[in-house]
């Protein structure tokens, strides 16, 4: 496989874009100052998409027929919730939700 040139402009093109559209708004809110309205509903945005990425992860998805739960994914978020809950910790929660999607596929429970 050859690296062209037109590979390298579009990784730096790619790179461009994803550094402005990450870094400009916060450069851009920095210096004005958001309503509360606003403000509380932007709140809501990291549960809308942690509840998007979990509902994802734990319903299968069949074409033409209701989707059904994944139960592997369904049994180990429920330790990495309880995790959540108790800890308020992100990291408490990915280092459960690991250990237990371990043991589950380690003992075939799912």
């Amino acid at each position: 496989m050859s690296f062209t040139l037109t590979d390298l402009w579009v990784i730096l093109g790619c790179g461009a874009v994803t550094l402005l559209s990450r870094v400009f708004p916060f450069a851009l809110l920095k210096k004005f100052q958001l309503p509360a309205g606003v403000i509380d509903f932007l709140t809501f945005v990291p549960i809308a998409i942690m509840t998007a990425l979990c509902c994802q992860s734990l319903l299968v998805v069949h074409p033409g027929h209701w989707a059904t739960l994944n139960l592997a994914n369904c049994l180990a978020a429920i330790p990495a919730t309880l995790a959540g809950i108790l800890t308020k910790s992100l990291l408490a929660v990915v280092v459960v939700g690991i250990m237990a999607m371990a043991l589950i596929r380690y003992f075939q429970w799912g």
